[in-house]
């Protein structure tokens, strides 16, 4: 059984999806606890309501990123996962968090990987006129959202879009696309070594595609 940790910051409808995942009886993986970085996230609820352990490691409370990242890394620890789930964790990690999970770190990220790292991704898309958008979910590596893209889902662009709308018809692909990743590692299809990915058993570069499977 695939033992998962998931960091969290704020709503965490993607937390509520792996959730919902996992409760299914042929899904091989566990959410073993949820770490939020602010105690009043409501992932934290959503948590309790599924009956998973929580914990806060409030970031306010260290004096730097190096100690905080520490102590974090202890927390997670305790739990002895599998798998380490960044689900709209809103904070940059360092490279010995990194490091000490590679190949256990995986992140969501709302864009079409590598266009758009970091925030505002549905702004930007609209600023720059695109007519595709998306969502790709990549293992962690000291670049941020630089790691290789495992899966990804696209949306088109309509000429209505406001960041919002963009960002609530993408979530559904969200809640698709993190799961189904999910259930390929508890499977044993999706693998990783050196930072490089592997599915049934075979090296990939560009990433798969959700409209593809």
């Amino acid at each position: 059984m695939l033992r998962i940790v998931v960091l969290v910051s704020g709503n965490g409808s993607n937390l509520q999806a792996i959730l919902d995942a996992v409760a299914e009886p042929d899904f091989a993986a566990e959410v073993v606890a949820v770490v939020s970085n602010r105690p009043d996230a409501y992932a934290l609820q959503r948590a309790a309501n599924a009956g998973v352990k929580s914990v806060v490691v409030d970031h306010a409370g260290f004096a730097d990123r190096d100690s905080y990242d520490a102590e974090l890394i202890n927390t997670i620890d305790s739990f002895k996962p599998s798998l380490v789930l960044l689900a709209g964790f809103m904070r940059i990690l360092t490279s010995d968090f990194v490091r000490h999970y590679s190949c256990r770190l995986l992140n969501i990220h709302p864009s079409l990987l590598p266009d758009y790292k970091g925030l505002h991704t549905h702004r930007r898309v609209l600023e720059n006129g695109d007519t595709t958008h998306g969502a790709s979910v990549h293992f962690v590596t000291e670049e941020l959202d630089g790691g290789p893209v495992v899966l990804q889902a696209r949306i088109g662009v309509e000429k209505d879009d406001t960041s919002d709308s963009l960002a609530e018809r993408l979530l559904k692909k969200e809640h698709q696309i993190y799961p189904l990743v999910v259930n390929w590692i508890a499977e044993g299809r999706l693998t990783c070594k050196d930072n490089k990915p592997l599915f049934d058993g075979e090296p990939f570069d560009a990433p798969l595609q959700l409209d593809e499977l």
